[in-house]
């Protein structure tokens, strides 16, 4: 289906999370957000601007949650995640502890998406897919886990919405906004889903033995399965998919942030980037990035910032430190994809979505450090595409078409784009493997400098 899509940005301390907007030719409409939060009072207002899921400030809580809740052995029994400073949990306590009156007015808690939905249909309404990054729902399950939804206050359960498959839709839109628009008040509005959801819709990853990547102001790397993927070390998210299934996913906050300051300090467009990167020899000259400019989440390190091992007059230039950097945030990525594949979620082909997926030289780099071929899709923006496609699909079932699968919408318009196609370079393949040790073993050792450094930044 034809869509229109509209963008804006919502910016808290600095960091900036970027929603949009899908009208579908039928009028059906589709949101989309990615992890962040919003509370409301009992008369429906938003208390405050939602904490963004890369705001870590909510580290301390995280350990308090866990504590609550046993251990991080516990927190993973109890829910399959670890609590995390992205989900949405602390995020409530922190607001408890830190803005206690505003915590007094909180009566519903929606993700963005969520509270869109909200807006169009009147409907306080959740689906499984983002509910599963709130570190409130037991995945397993399917359902709200009542430990962790306790271990953050005795009465969140009776501020969360109901949880819904994703194939129902929120509602239909509301009589005064049908008016305003122009729209008939039977216009249906679908579940919608977070941006790796949708992309996962959008790349055709909807039944196993797809794996997609997003590069995008952070990476992620998922796959769909029939059944819970589980991290017992809890570095892989275990999600649910928005297609009634789950969907394991690798988190790194770092990618296209990283790769854009570079760019922006040397004065460079995209073009003039690229060039400085193939310029520079794979691996840099042996220059390492650390990528941990907003910290990190996979792996767990909130504290983290940004290292540079291997300056020396032949690296200190502009093509090694380009290159570098965009090598530092794809092995940074293969770091999650090396436990996927631990856990049994093995690649043999990723396919790309996102901003950093458009650059050819960058392509090949993630080919060689992933050790497999990578491809692009015809619609790059896939997020987007999977909100159309699971629109169509909620319409389709609502209209009786009860054996409607995501797959039978997906087939017919998920293309890849094989003119992006890359396949690893065997040379390359082997100097990304010594150099990924490295990156593996400093991120290791200066764990505990961190700690230490972020303390003096804060005196």
């Amino acid at each position: 289906p034809r869509v229109i899509a509209e963008k804006s940005t919502l910016t808290e301390h600095g960091r900036s999370s970027v929603e949009y907007r899908f009208r579908h030719q039928d009028g059906t409409y589709r949101w989309m957000q990615d992890e962040a939060r919003l509370g409301r009072d009992a008369a429906g207002g938003v208390i405050r601007p939602a904490k963004l899921w890369g705001d870590t400030s909510t580290t301390a809580v995280c350990a308090l949650i866990t504590k609550k809740l046993g251990g991080p052995k516990a927190a993973i029994r109890q829910t399959g995640n670890l609590i995390l400073p992205g989900f949405t949990a602390p995020k409530i306590l922190w607001l408890k502890r830190h803005e206690p009156d505003n915590f007094k007015r909180l009566r519903h808690v929606l993700l963005p998406h969520d509270y869109l939905n909200f807006h169009l249909t009147g409907n306080y309404f959740m689906e499984h897919g983002d509910a599963s990054g709130t570190a409130l729902m037991d995945v397993r399950r399917r359902r709200w886990s009542n430990a962790a939804v306790a271990a953050v206050d005795r009465n969140l359960a009776d501020w969360l919405p109901p949880l819904s498959e994703s194939h129902e839709a929120a509602g239909t839109l509301r009589a005064e906004l049908a008016q305003q628009y122009g729209f008939s008040p039977d216009v249906v509005v679908s579940a919608g889903g977070g941006d790796n959801m949708m992309g996962a819709i959008g790349t055709g990853n909807v039944s196993p033995g797809v794996i997609s990547a997003s590069f995008g102001t952070s990476g992620t790397i998922y796959a769909y399965s029939s059944k819970p993927v589980v991290d017992p070390q809890g570095e892989i998210a275990a999600f649910c998919s928005s297609t009634g299934g789950w969907l394991p996913l690798l988190c790194t906050m770092n990618v296209t942030t990283v790769t854009e300051q570079v760019r922006a300090l040397f004065g460079y467009d995209h073009a003039a980037l690229e060039a400085a990167v193939a310029g520079a020899p794979a691996g840099a000259h042996g220059l390492v990035l650390l990528p941990y400019f907003a910290g990190e989440r996979t792996p767990n390190v909130p504290d983290g910032s940004g290292v540079l091992l291997g300056l020396n007059n032949t690296t200190f230039h502009r093509g090694p430190l380009a290159r570098a950097a965009m090598e530092g945030v794809t092995m940074g990525m293969n770091y999650g994809l090396r436990r996927l594949a631990q856990l049994g979620v093995k690649a043999k082909e990723i396919r790309l979505t996102g901003g950093g997926a458009k650059s050819a030289v960058w392509r090949q780099i993630m080919a060689d450090i992933f050790g497999v071929p990578v491809v692009g899709m015809e619609e790059d923006e896939g997020a987007a595409l999977g909100g159309a496609l699971q629109a169509a699909w909620c319409v389709a079932r609502r209209e009786g078409r009860r054996g409607a699968k995501i797959g039978d919408f997906t087939a017919s318009v998920v293309a890849l784009n094989e003119a992006t196609r890359c396949v690893p370079n065997k040379t390359n393949l082997a100097r990304y493997r010594e150099l990924q040790g490295l990156q593996d073993d400093l991120s290791t050792a200066v764990r505990g400098v961190f700690a230490r450094h972020r303390v003096r930044l804060h005196q």
